[in-house]
Protein backbone atom coordinates (compact mmCIF):
# COMPACT_ATOMS: atom_id res chain seq x y z
CA UNK A 1 0.00 0.00 0.00
CA UNK A 2 1.44 3.34 -1.08
CA UNK A 3 2.10 5.92 1.75
CA UNK A 4 -0.59 8.65 2.36
CA UNK A 5 0.72 12.17 1.30
CA UNK A 6 -0.67 14.67 3.54
CA UNK A 7 -2.67 17.24 2.26
CA UNK A 8 -4.30 20.66 3.01
CA UNK A 9 -7.48 19.82 2.42
CA UNK A 10 -7.26 16.80 5.94
CA UNK A 11 -6.99 20.22 7.94
CA UNK A 12 -10.04 21.33 6.51
CA UNK A 13 -12.06 18.52 6.77
CA UNK A 14 -11.29 18.17 10.29
CA UNK A 15 -12.42 21.67 10.69
CA UNK A 16 -15.34 21.38 9.10
CA UNK A 17 -16.68 18.26 10.15
CA UNK A 18 -16.46 19.75 13.67
CA UNK A 19 -18.48 22.86 12.50
CA UNK A 20 -21.16 20.88 10.20
CA UNK A 21 -23.08 17.70 10.39
CA UNK A 22 -21.83 16.77 6.92
CA UNK A 23 -18.95 17.74 4.68
CA UNK A 24 -18.92 17.42 0.70
CA UNK A 25 -15.89 16.75 -0.87
CA UNK A 26 -15.67 18.07 -4.35
CA UNK A 27 -12.96 17.55 -7.20
CA UNK A 28 -12.08 15.87 -10.18
CA UNK A 29 -11.31 12.25 -10.44
CA UNK A 30 -8.51 10.90 -9.20
CA UNK A 31 -7.64 14.11 -7.32
CA UNK A 32 -7.97 12.26 -3.69
CA UNK A 33 -10.73 12.69 -2.43
CA UNK A 34 -11.69 9.26 -1.19
CA UNK A 35 -7.78 8.82 -0.11
CA UNK A 36 -8.00 12.13 1.94
CA UNK A 37 -11.53 11.06 3.22
CA UNK A 38 -10.63 7.52 4.51
CA UNK A 39 -7.99 8.78 7.11
CA UNK A 40 -10.32 9.72 8.91
CA UNK A 41 -13.66 8.32 8.14
CA UNK A 42 -14.54 5.51 10.78
CA UNK A 43 -17.11 3.30 8.10
CA UNK A 44 -17.24 3.51 4.63
CA UNK A 45 -20.49 3.24 1.81
CA UNK A 46 -18.74 2.83 -1.65
CA UNK A 47 -21.75 3.96 -4.16
CA UNK A 48 -19.97 3.14 -7.76
CA UNK A 49 -18.43 -0.15 -6.64
CA UNK A 50 -20.71 -1.89 -3.87
CA UNK A 51 -22.75 -4.04 -4.87
CA UNK A 52 -24.27 -4.51 -1.69
CA UNK A 53 -24.62 -0.99 -1.19
CA UNK A 54 -26.21 -0.03 -4.88
CA UNK A 55 -28.77 -2.55 -3.76
CA UNK A 56 -29.58 -0.95 -0.59
CA UNK A 57 -29.62 2.52 -2.03
CA UNK A 58 -32.63 0.93 -4.32
CA UNK A 59 -34.59 -1.00 -1.28
CA UNK A 60 -33.51 0.91 1.93
CA UNK A 61 -32.01 3.97 1.49
CA UNK A 62 -31.52 4.83 5.17
CA UNK A 63 -29.35 1.44 5.72
CA UNK A 64 -26.63 2.87 3.52
CA UNK A 65 -25.98 5.90 6.28
CA UNK A 66 -25.94 3.26 9.24
CA UNK A 67 -22.40 2.81 10.48
CA UNK A 68 -19.92 4.48 12.69
CA UNK A 69 -19.16 7.68 12.22
CA UNK A 70 -17.85 10.30 10.41
CA UNK A 71 -19.23 7.50 7.56
CA UNK A 72 -18.06 8.14 3.95
CA UNK A 73 -20.42 7.91 1.28
CA UNK A 74 -18.21 7.59 -1.57
CA UNK A 75 -19.10 8.91 -5.33
CA UNK A 76 -22.27 10.26 -4.08
CA UNK A 77 -23.60 11.59 -7.39
CA UNK A 78 -24.68 7.67 -8.64
CA UNK A 79 -27.53 8.04 -6.39
CA UNK A 80 -28.03 12.03 -6.11
CA UNK A 81 -31.53 11.36 -4.15
CA UNK A 82 -28.84 10.33 -1.19
CA UNK A 83 -28.63 13.65 -1.00
CA UNK A 84 -31.99 14.57 0.79
CA UNK A 85 -31.45 11.10 2.90
CA UNK A 86 -28.27 12.38 4.84
CA UNK A 87 -29.48 16.05 5.11
CA UNK A 88 -32.75 14.67 6.95
CA UNK A 89 -30.52 12.14 9.20
CA UNK A 90 -28.32 15.33 9.86
CA UNK A 91 -31.34 16.88 11.27
CA UNK A 92 -32.57 14.11 13.34
CA UNK A 93 -29.41 13.11 15.03
CA UNK A 94 -28.24 17.07 15.15
CA UNK A 95 -24.68 16.61 16.09
CA UNK A 96 -21.94 17.59 13.88
CA UNK A 97 -19.43 15.38 11.97
CA UNK A 98 -21.65 12.66 10.64
CA UNK A 99 -21.35 12.25 7.38
CA UNK A 100 -18.61 13.01 4.58
CA UNK A 101 -20.18 12.46 0.85
CA UNK A 102 -16.91 12.46 -2.34
CA UNK A 103 -17.93 13.10 -5.75
CA UNK A 104 -16.05 13.20 -8.78
CA UNK A 105 -19.12 15.28 -10.73
CA UNK A 106 -22.13 17.92 -9.96
CA UNK A 107 -24.88 16.51 -10.28
CA UNK A 108 -27.86 18.86 -12.14
CA UNK A 109 -29.00 21.84 -9.63
CA UNK A 110 -32.48 19.94 -9.62
CA UNK A 111 -31.01 17.09 -8.39
CA UNK A 112 -30.77 18.33 -5.27
CA UNK A 113 -34.41 18.20 -4.14
CA UNK A 114 -33.54 20.36 -1.31
CA UNK A 115 -31.36 22.80 -0.02
CA UNK A 116 -28.06 21.54 2.48
CA UNK A 117 -28.25 25.01 3.86
CA UNK A 118 -26.78 24.58 7.39
CA UNK A 119 -26.38 21.38 7.33
CA UNK A 120 -23.54 21.01 4.67
CA UNK A 121 -19.93 22.17 4.33
CA UNK A 122 -18.34 22.28 1.08
CA UNK A 123 -14.39 21.72 0.20
CA UNK A 124 -13.43 22.35 -2.94
CA UNK A 125 -10.34 19.28 -3.82
CA UNK A 126 -7.98 19.93 -6.92
CA UNK A 127 -4.46 17.45 -7.42
CA UNK A 128 -1.70 17.74 -5.59
CA UNK A 129 0.39 21.16 -5.49
CA UNK A 130 4.26 21.10 -5.61
CA UNK A 131 4.80 21.37 -2.24
CA UNK A 132 1.89 18.48 -1.33
CA UNK A 133 3.90 16.36 -3.74
CA UNK A 134 7.63 17.62 -2.29
CA UNK A 135 8.69 19.70 -5.31
CA UNK A 136 8.53 22.31 -3.17
CA UNK A 137 10.84 23.55 -0.21
CA UNK A 138 7.89 25.36 1.39
CA UNK A 139 10.36 28.03 2.41
CA UNK A 140 7.82 31.00 1.81
CA UNK A 141 4.38 30.90 2.95
CA UNK A 142 1.50 32.34 0.94
CA UNK A 143 0.36 33.39 4.14
CA UNK A 144 3.33 34.82 5.50
CA UNK A 145 3.70 36.58 2.51
CA UNK A 146 0.45 38.58 2.44
CA UNK A 147 1.17 39.53 5.86
CA UNK A 148 3.82 41.82 4.83
CA UNK A 149 6.82 38.97 5.53
CA UNK A 150 9.97 39.33 2.93
CA UNK A 151 10.55 36.13 1.80
CA UNK A 152 13.65 34.25 1.63
CA UNK A 153 14.53 30.65 -0.05
CA UNK A 154 17.62 28.66 -1.12
CA UNK A 155 18.43 28.87 -5.18
CA UNK A 156 15.75 26.93 -6.93
CA UNK A 157 16.91 24.83 -9.91
CA UNK A 158 14.72 23.58 -12.51
CA UNK A 159 15.82 22.59 -15.58
CA UNK A 160 13.32 22.67 -18.68
CA UNK A 161 13.42 19.41 -19.19
CA UNK A 162 12.64 18.73 -15.42
CA UNK A 163 9.80 21.07 -15.49
CA UNK A 164 8.55 19.88 -18.17
CA UNK A 165 8.03 16.14 -16.63
CA UNK A 166 6.60 17.59 -13.41
CA UNK A 167 3.66 19.45 -15.84
CA UNK A 168 3.26 16.25 -17.17
CA UNK A 169 2.81 14.05 -14.22
CA UNK A 170 0.76 17.35 -12.70
CA UNK A 171 -0.89 16.68 -9.12
CA UNK A 172 -2.36 13.18 -9.63
CA UNK A 173 -1.36 10.91 -6.52
CA UNK A 174 -1.71 8.12 -8.95
CA UNK A 175 1.31 9.15 -10.62
CA UNK A 176 3.82 9.82 -7.67
CA UNK A 177 7.21 7.85 -8.31
CA UNK A 178 6.11 7.77 -11.99
CA UNK A 179 8.15 9.32 -14.78
CA UNK A 180 7.09 11.50 -17.78
CA UNK A 181 5.86 8.39 -20.29
CA UNK A 182 3.86 7.02 -17.21
CA UNK A 183 2.22 10.41 -16.93
CA UNK A 184 1.81 10.77 -20.52
CA UNK A 185 -0.49 7.89 -20.93
CA UNK A 186 -2.27 8.66 -17.83
CA UNK A 187 -3.65 11.75 -19.44
CA UNK A 188 -3.89 10.59 -22.65
CA UNK A 189 -5.97 8.03 -21.34
CA UNK A 190 -8.29 10.40 -18.51
CA UNK A 191 -8.81 12.44 -21.50
CA UNK A 192 -10.21 9.83 -23.82
CA UNK A 193 -12.34 9.00 -21.08
CA UNK A 194 -13.70 12.19 -20.36
CA UNK A 195 -14.36 12.37 -23.78
CA UNK A 196 -16.13 8.91 -24.35
CA UNK A 197 -17.83 8.69 -21.45
CA UNK A 198 -18.16 10.91 -18.81
CA UNK A 199 -19.16 13.86 -20.35
CA UNK A 200 -22.17 11.83 -22.07
CA UNK A 201 -23.08 10.46 -18.09
CA UNK A 202 -22.72 13.82 -16.88
CA UNK A 203 -24.67 15.96 -19.36
CA UNK A 204 -27.40 12.96 -19.52
CA UNK A 205 -27.54 11.85 -23.21
CA UNK A 206 -24.75 10.54 -25.63
CA UNK A 207 -21.92 13.39 -26.71
CA UNK A 208 -20.06 12.79 -29.97
CA UNK A 209 -16.68 11.85 -28.78
CA UNK A 210 -14.84 13.33 -31.43
CA UNK A 211 -16.12 16.60 -31.24
CA UNK A 212 -15.62 16.51 -27.33
CA UNK A 213 -11.85 15.63 -27.90
CA UNK A 214 -11.72 18.44 -30.51
CA UNK A 215 -12.86 20.61 -28.14
CA UNK A 216 -10.61 19.77 -25.34
CA UNK A 217 -7.62 20.17 -27.96
CA UNK A 218 -8.86 23.97 -28.24
CA UNK A 219 -8.83 24.46 -24.56
CA UNK A 220 -5.24 22.65 -24.37
CA UNK A 221 -4.06 25.23 -27.00
CA UNK A 222 -5.93 27.85 -25.50
CA UNK A 223 -4.61 27.26 -21.82
CA UNK A 224 -4.41 30.39 -19.45
CA UNK A 225 -5.58 32.95 -22.10
CA UNK A 226 -9.19 34.25 -22.30
CA UNK A 227 -10.44 32.24 -25.77
CA UNK A 228 -14.22 33.26 -25.90
CA UNK A 229 -16.98 30.74 -26.96
CA UNK A 230 -17.08 31.52 -30.15
CA UNK A 231 -13.53 31.03 -30.89
CA UNK A 232 -13.37 28.10 -29.51
CA UNK A 233 -16.27 26.83 -31.46
CA UNK A 234 -15.07 27.73 -34.35
CA UNK A 235 -11.15 26.33 -33.31
CA UNK A 236 -13.56 22.99 -32.74
CA UNK A 237 -15.15 22.50 -35.60
CA UNK A 238 -12.89 20.03 -37.58
CA UNK A 239 -13.25 19.21 -41.47
CA UNK A 240 -16.81 18.43 -40.58
CA UNK A 241 -18.47 21.85 -39.89
CA UNK A 242 -18.08 24.63 -37.42
CA UNK A 243 -19.50 23.55 -33.58
CA UNK A 244 -22.52 26.29 -32.74
CA UNK A 245 -21.69 28.75 -29.37
CA UNK A 246 -24.97 26.53 -28.07
CA UNK A 247 -23.27 23.28 -28.75
CA UNK A 248 -19.84 24.40 -27.11
CA UNK A 249 -21.29 26.51 -24.06
CA UNK A 250 -23.28 22.84 -22.95
CA UNK A 251 -19.97 20.84 -23.29
CA UNK A 252 -17.94 23.39 -21.20
CA UNK A 253 -21.35 23.03 -18.49
CA UNK A 254 -20.37 19.71 -18.81
CA UNK A 255 -16.37 20.04 -18.42
CA UNK A 256 -17.06 22.28 -15.10
CA UNK A 257 -19.44 20.10 -13.91
CA UNK A 258 -16.62 17.02 -14.36
CA UNK A 259 -14.13 19.69 -12.05
CA UNK A 260 -12.08 19.21 -15.42
CA UNK A 261 -12.24 22.82 -16.49
CA UNK A 262 -11.86 25.34 -13.67
CA UNK A 263 -12.53 28.94 -15.18
CA UNK A 264 -10.18 31.89 -13.80
CA UNK A 265 -12.53 34.70 -13.38
CA UNK A 266 -11.97 38.21 -13.93
CA UNK A 267 -11.00 40.32 -10.89
CA UNK A 268 -13.53 43.87 -10.54
CA UNK A 269 -11.72 45.96 -7.99
CA UNK A 270 -12.07 49.45 -8.05
CA UNK A 271 -9.28 51.66 -10.31
CA UNK A 272 -8.67 55.30 -10.35
CA UNK A 273 -9.12 55.61 -14.42
CA UNK A 274 -11.69 55.53 -16.82
CA UNK A 275 -10.22 52.01 -17.98
CA UNK A 276 -12.69 49.31 -18.87
CA UNK A 277 -12.26 45.89 -16.90
CA UNK A 278 -12.73 43.20 -18.96
CA UNK A 279 -15.22 40.27 -17.41
CA UNK A 280 -13.91 37.53 -19.64
CA UNK A 281 -12.28 34.47 -17.40
CA UNK A 282 -9.31 32.68 -18.19
CA UNK A 283 -9.66 29.17 -19.38
CA UNK A 284 -7.70 26.50 -16.97
CA UNK A 285 -7.82 22.93 -16.68
CA UNK A 286 -8.06 21.94 -12.73
CA UNK A 287 -4.59 20.54 -13.72
CA UNK A 288 -1.86 21.61 -16.69
CA UNK A 289 -1.06 18.03 -17.28
CA UNK A 290 -4.47 17.60 -18.96
CA UNK A 291 -3.54 19.86 -21.31
CA UNK A 292 -0.55 17.90 -22.30
CA UNK A 293 -2.96 14.53 -22.24
CA UNK A 294 -5.19 16.07 -24.75
CA UNK A 295 -2.47 17.09 -27.32
CA UNK A 296 0.16 14.61 -26.85
CA UNK A 297 2.95 16.13 -25.87
CA UNK A 298 5.73 14.85 -25.00
CA UNK A 299 8.69 16.50 -22.77
CA UNK A 300 10.46 17.13 -26.23
CA UNK A 301 7.77 18.99 -28.08
CA UNK A 302 7.67 21.29 -24.78
CA UNK A 303 11.06 21.94 -24.95
CA UNK A 304 10.57 23.02 -28.55
CA UNK A 305 7.70 25.20 -27.90
CA UNK A 306 8.54 27.56 -25.44
CA UNK A 307 6.06 29.91 -25.57
CA UNK A 308 3.61 27.56 -24.82
CA UNK A 309 5.62 25.95 -22.26
CA UNK A 310 5.25 28.96 -20.35
CA UNK A 311 1.77 29.28 -20.73
CA UNK A 312 1.59 26.07 -18.96
CA UNK A 313 3.50 26.99 -16.46
CA UNK A 314 0.92 30.24 -15.68
CA UNK A 315 -1.41 27.87 -15.50
CA UNK A 316 0.85 25.08 -12.67
CA UNK A 317 1.23 28.64 -11.18
CA UNK A 318 -2.51 28.63 -11.10
CA UNK A 319 -3.33 25.56 -9.77
CA UNK A 320 -1.29 25.91 -6.84
CA UNK A 321 -2.16 29.61 -5.61
CA UNK A 322 -5.60 28.49 -5.63
CA UNK A 323 -4.90 25.31 -3.41
CA UNK A 324 -2.76 27.68 -1.24
CA UNK A 325 -5.18 30.92 -1.21
CA UNK A 326 -8.03 27.88 -0.06
CA UNK A 327 -6.45 27.39 2.96
CA UNK A 328 -7.38 31.09 4.29
CA UNK A 329 -11.09 30.63 2.01
CA UNK A 330 -9.46 32.96 -0.16
CA UNK A 331 -10.10 33.38 -4.16
CA UNK A 332 -7.77 33.77 -6.90
CA UNK A 333 -8.62 36.13 -10.42
CA UNK A 334 -6.92 37.54 -13.01
CA UNK A 335 -7.01 41.17 -14.38
CA UNK A 336 -7.01 42.56 -17.45
CA UNK A 337 -8.65 45.96 -19.13
CA UNK A 338 -8.89 48.30 -22.19
CA UNK A 339 -5.81 49.42 -21.97
CA UNK A 340 -4.42 45.81 -22.14
CA UNK A 341 -3.28 45.87 -18.62
CA UNK A 342 -2.93 42.09 -17.39
CA UNK A 343 -1.78 40.51 -14.40
CA UNK A 344 -1.70 36.80 -14.41
CA UNK A 345 -3.15 36.08 -10.97
CA UNK A 346 -4.93 37.96 -7.56
CA UNK A 347 -5.69 36.44 -4.60
CA UNK A 348 -8.32 38.12 -2.74
CA UNK A 349 -9.59 37.29 1.20
CA UNK A 350 -12.72 37.94 3.09
CA UNK A 351 -10.98 40.12 5.49
CA UNK A 352 -10.77 42.15 1.51
CA UNK A 353 -6.74 42.27 1.43
CA UNK A 354 -5.72 41.23 -1.63
CA UNK A 355 -2.17 40.44 -3.54
CA UNK A 356 -1.17 40.65 -7.46
CA UNK A 357 0.78 37.93 -8.98
CA UNK A 358 2.79 37.94 -11.87
CA UNK A 359 4.56 34.61 -13.67
CA UNK A 360 7.68 34.44 -15.28
CA UNK A 361 9.61 31.04 -15.97
CA UNK A 362 12.83 33.32 -16.31
CA UNK A 363 14.56 34.81 -13.26
CA UNK A 364 15.76 37.58 -16.10
CA UNK A 365 12.30 38.68 -16.39
CA UNK A 366 11.63 39.53 -13.20
CA UNK A 367 12.52 43.67 -13.90
CA UNK A 368 9.36 43.50 -16.56
CA UNK A 369 6.95 41.95 -14.30
CA UNK A 370 7.81 43.54 -11.54
CA UNK A 371 7.05 46.72 -13.79
CA UNK A 372 4.03 45.43 -14.72
CA UNK A 373 3.49 44.61 -11.05
CA UNK A 374 3.87 48.33 -9.99
CA UNK A 375 1.91 50.18 -13.02
CA UNK A 376 -1.22 47.73 -11.74
CA UNK A 377 -0.99 48.95 -8.19
CA UNK A 378 -1.13 52.67 -9.21
CA UNK A 379 -4.17 52.13 -11.22
CA UNK A 380 -6.39 50.72 -7.95
CA UNK A 381 -8.08 52.91 -5.93
CA UNK A 382 -6.56 51.87 -2.70
CA UNK A 383 -8.78 54.51 -0.97
CA UNK A 384 -11.32 51.84 -1.60
CA UNK A 385 -9.65 48.70 -2.11
CA UNK A 386 -6.24 49.42 0.29
CA UNK A 387 -2.88 48.64 -0.62
CA UNK A 388 -1.78 45.57 -2.07
CA UNK A 389 -0.66 42.84 0.60
CA UNK A 390 1.85 41.86 -1.12
CA UNK A 391 2.96 42.45 -5.22
CA UNK A 392 5.34 39.26 -6.04
CA UNK A 393 6.86 37.71 -9.49
CA UNK A 394 6.35 33.42 -9.27
CA UNK A 395 9.82 31.89 -10.88
CA UNK A 396 10.99 28.65 -12.25
CA UNK A 397 13.95 29.46 -10.87
CA UNK A 398 16.06 31.27 -8.73
CA UNK A 399 16.00 32.65 -5.20
CA UNK A 400 13.37 34.51 -3.12
CA UNK A 401 13.90 37.71 -2.17
CA UNK A 402 12.37 41.21 -1.49
CA UNK A 403 13.72 43.55 -4.57
CA UNK A 404 14.59 47.48 -3.75
CA UNK A 405 11.20 48.43 -4.98
CA UNK A 406 9.18 46.58 -2.74
CA UNK A 407 8.04 43.67 -4.61
CA UNK A 408 8.81 40.08 -3.76
CA UNK A 409 10.80 37.62 -6.53
CA UNK A 410 9.49 33.76 -5.67
CA UNK A 411 10.29 30.57 -6.90
CA UNK A 412 7.24 28.33 -7.41
CA UNK A 413 9.56 25.07 -6.00
CA UNK A 414 9.89 27.50 -2.70
CA UNK A 415 6.34 27.75 -2.10
CA UNK A 416 3.35 26.93 -0.12
CA UNK A 417 0.19 27.84 1.71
Amino acid sequence: MNAYFKRFADTSLQKRLRGSGAVLIQGAKGCGKTETAVQIAKSVARLDIDEDMRIRMEISPKSVLAGAVPRLIDEWQEYPRVWNHVRREVDTRKKKGQFILTGSANPEERARLHSGAGRFSIIKMRPMSLYEKGWSTGEVSLSELVKGRAPKSEQVEFDLETLAEKITLGGWPSLIGSGGRAGLRFMRDYITLIAEVDISRVAGRKRDPQKVMRLLRSLARNISTEASVSSIAKDSGGADARVSDETIAEYLEALERLMALEQLPAWSPHIRCADTLRKTPKRHFVDPSLAVGALGLSTGKLLADLKYFGFLFESLAVRDLRIYADVREGEVFHYRDSRGMEVDAVVEYPDTSWAAFEVKMGFASQDEAAANLLGFAAKIDQKKMGPPAALTVITANGFACRRKDGVNVVPLAALTA
